[in-house]
């Protein structure tokens, strides 16, 4: 105790007793070194959090926003009139012997060049009114918007000491030395073909003579050697007549027919352009609703058509462009998995995701990703679809569909009979059905398929 009695305090007791004084409250030695003790703390804490600020800003000079941080951080509210967007300088006044006091070095203004200098203009009056920005993606020519040859122009100027000075030529400022040296130019034979492409393809007359055009025109597509010119345009027409023909499933093949004959064709170096064509792709492999309001038999028959060839074709993407672009395969099988796994998502969307994962990811990725989640999936999805009776029962059976064909894909063996060899295929299945869930833990029992237990029990014992 005589110890903590005679502890030197940083801090000076005597300024605790000036603001006690200062509100009427009169403290004695112990209180008042108890209190000094905790201001010491307090202070301590702040400047450490204000450090670590300092440091995650990769800085070495404190500043009066590191301790305005410090104090939000520590449930303190921040003190007002003190922010500065330099270090604060301090000067030293002496008192008396060893007593200095500290005051901030503020910067000595001249009242002469304060008093003689312009007013600033006197601000407007704040209101508020609105304006279409744009219609349709067509910016309106009003007093409110920059007119068309300015923002182009603008937009197109170099800026920087590092910008391309051919853009100023290409935005039609004539006093400039420079011209660029490349011009995309596209013969009018080329623009003629693809504006006849489009016009085939998307033509959905039921004429025998329609139909064979269109496949002549996929045809040319695929086999064409001296299409490299309209690549870039063939994306962009896929992706945007995805983006705003979901309504149509005819536009919506045609359109992954399109896309497969691209990607066929051996004579165009597609590598650049294997994640924007992937987006297309999984927008029908993934979409809410395909289609338009027609929700018979036949129509929900041809979604899923075209999911199962949105998820081929994403499979060929993933297997043919994965040497040049690493990341490709597995953002594709991410980007399917997340939705496979959401409750929220319709029926139709968990069947797209897992024919995805299957088709892009490939066995190992049903193995590595999908098994374990099975359990969960049978509980949250398959469950409460099956109880919906049988309005969803075609729904139910797709989807169950789907995640059995997956299964197998890790195991291409065939089933072997019960009792070979020693194998227990009952006691095998009562596992499989544990790990997997009674929906599709049932049905990969009966199937009898040793190889196919086998992998998917490899798989729980590793997890």
């Amino acid at each position: 105790m005589a110890a903590n009695d005679n502890q030197k305090l940083l801090w000076n007791p005597e300024n605790v007793r000036d603001v006690a004084d200062s509100i009427g409250i009169s403290l004695s030695e112990e209180p008042l070194r108890v209190l000094a003790q905790d201001v010491e703390y307090r202070i301590g804490q702040v400047i450490i959090e204000s450090l670590r600020f300092m440091r995650a800003a990769n800085r070495t000079t404190l500043t009066v926003q590191d301790v305005s941080q410090a104090l939000k951080v520590l449930d303190v509210e921040p003190l007002y009139g003190y922010e500065s967007t330099r270090p604060l300088r301090y000067g030293e006044a002496s008192l008396g012997p060893g007593q200095p006091l500290f005051y901030i070095d503020d910067e000595e203004v001249d009242f002469e060049k304060i008093i003689n200098a312009p007013l600033p203009k006197v601000p407007r009056d704040m209101s508020f009114t609105a304006h279409w920005l744009a219609v349709e993606g067509v910016q309106p020519s009003i007093p409110q918007n920059p007119t068309t040859a300015e923002t182009s122009s603008k937009d197109l100027l170099p800026k920087g000491p590092g910008a391309n000075p051919a853009l100023a030529a290409l935005a039609g400022n004539d006093n400039v030395a420079f011209r660029p040296s490349v011009k995309h130019v596209i013969s009018k034979e080329l623009i003629l073909y693809f504006d006849k492409i489009q016009a085939a393809i998307l033509d959905d007359d039921p004429d025998e003579e329609k139909t064979r055009l269109r496949q002549a025109a996929l045809e040319s597509v695929r086999s064409d050697t001296g299409l490299h010119q309209l690549l870039p345009y063939f994306v962009n027409f896929i992706t945007n007549q995805v983006t705003h023909r979901l309504d149509d499933l005819f536009v919506l093949r045609q359109m992954m027919e399109l896309a497969h004959a691209i990607i066929d064709n051996q004579h165009l170096f597609l590598d650049p352009y294997a994640s924007a064509i992937s987006a297309p792709v999984l927008t029908c492999l993934m979409s809410r609703k395909l289609g338009g309001l027609d929700d018979g038999i036949d129509s929900v028959k041809e979604q899923y058509r075209l999911r199962e060839f949105a998820a081929s074709l994403l499979g060929v993407v993933s297997k043919k462009y994965a040497k040049s672009n690493h990341l490709l395969r597995s953002k594709l099988t991410r980007t399917c998995l997340k939705q496979f796994l959401d409750p929220t998502k319709p029926p139709a969307v968990h069947y797209g995701a897992i024919l995805g994962i299957a088709s892009a990811g490939g066995p190992e990725a049903v193995r590595i990703v999908v098994l374990g989640t099975l359990k969960s999936v049978d509980s949250q999805i398959l469950q409460p679809l099956h109880d919906k009776g049988e309005a969803h029962r075609f729904e139910h059976d797709m989807l169950v569909g789907a995640i059995m064909k997956a299964v197998q894909s890790i195991a291409t063996t065939q089933p072997m009979a019960n009792g070979v060899n020693g194998v227990d295929l009952s006691r095998e299945g009562k596992e499989v059905v544990e790990y997997l869930g009674p929906t599709i833990g049932s049905q990969v029992a009966q199937l009898g398929n040793h190889a196919l237990n086998k992998a998917i029990l490899d798989v729980k014992h590793l997890n």
